[in-house]
Order: structure tokens, then C-alpha cells, then sequence
């Protein structure tokens, strides 16, 4: 048996979770999320636990069985606490400002980016060069964090681009100096 799949998901107060016609929704503080679940797996509420099993033994409904389990748990968590994300700008004239509920961009190009973000998004721009990404939506949050760095990833000279916090560019050296008079 999957060693996650097996591990119930506790339901917190205030949460509720109902499953119908194979549908899990979440409702919480910070919103609801709902998701069509697979049909060969099989969801159930009791105690205040979310318990999911799966109905035979082979290695395609194992790995359902654990990927279901970690994406309801991600929906519970969602709704409770949120996810987010955040983003640094690197290099000169690089930057991020909020207008209205987009971002304008500045990122080296002959023109700024304009992103609007997906609904359920919340973006925030609290210098020039840092950007959070929030939502209740795990996939969704992510999603959107590696739009936003795809429009200039750092490149691997100067570190130059947009790049997740925390996150370790590898510098390659640049062109070796010419011997001069062999």
C-alpha cells in the first residue's frame, strides 16, 4: 500500500469537505477549491479525516493513490493557511512595479511586460526588485511563479533575470584572457 495514500488527512475547524459524483470540494477561511478525482480512486469523509484508497494493487493505482492524497491535503492547506511564492529581480534597470492589479515589467527588453494575473491570484510588488505571488491554489501559485521568470530566467554569467528567492544560480566563468606574443 502507498505509504502516503495510506496516511488520512485531517480536517481542522471550520473546513469543510464534501465529495459528490467524484468531485472533492474544500470549503475553508480563505475560499474553495474543488477537484474531480480520478475514477479509480475512491474518497471518503469520516471523523473529521479525509481516507483515500484505491481499488486495485498495480503500479498505476499506487502512484494515484499517494498523488491523491498529497493534492487534497494541498487543497486543505489551501484553504486554511494559502500558498505564496516570491521572486527577485537581478540586474541594472531590472524591475517590477505594481499597476492597479498587474505588474509592469522592466526587464532589459525593447518594451514592458504587462502581466495580469489569473483569478484566484493576488501579486504584490513590495520593492522594485521583489515580487510575491499568493493564492490558495498550490498549482496555480506555481504556475504563475514560473510565468513570471520565464519572461527573463537568470542566465548563468552574471545571474542576471528574474529567479526564485532562495534559489542558487551556477556562474559559468566567462571568455579566458588571449596569450599575447607567442
Amino acid at each position: 500500500m502507498s505509504r502516503i495514500g495510506r496516511k488520512p488527512v485531517p480536517i481542522a475547524a471550520g473546513i469543510i469537505v464534501k465529495v459528490t459524483d467524484g468531485v472533492v470540494k474544500v470549503n475553508g477561511p480563505k475560499g474553495e477549491l474543488q477537484a474531480k478525482v480520478h475514477p479509480d480512486i475512491t474518497v471518503e469523509v469520516k471523523n473529521n479525516e479525509v481516507r483515500i484508497s484505491r481499488h486495485a494493487d498495480d503500479k498505476s493505482h499506487r502512484a494515484l493513490h499517494g498523488l491523491w492524497r498529497a493534492l487534497i491535503a494541498n487543497m486543505v492547506k489551501g484553504v486554511t493557511e494559502g500558498y505564496e511564492k516570491k521572486l527577485e529581480i537581478v540586474g541594472v534597470g531590472y524591475k517590477a512595479e505594481m499597476k492597479g492589479k498587474k505588474i509592469l515589467f522592466a526587464l532589459g527588453y525593447s518594451h514592458p511586460i504587462l502581466f495580469g494575473p489569473p483569478e484566484g491570484i493576488t501579486l504584490a510588488a513590495p520593492t522594485l526588485t521583489n515580487i510575491t505571488i499568493s493564492g490558495i491554489d498550490k498549482q496555480l501559485v506555481g504556475q504563475v511563479a514560473a510565468k513570471i521568470r520565464s519572461f527573463r530566467p537568470p542566465e548563468p554569467y552574471k545571474g542576471k533575470g528574474v529567479k526564485y528567492e532562495g534559489e542558487y544560480i551556477r556562474r559559468k566563468a566567462g571568455k579566458a584572457a588571449a596569450t599575447v606574443g607567442k
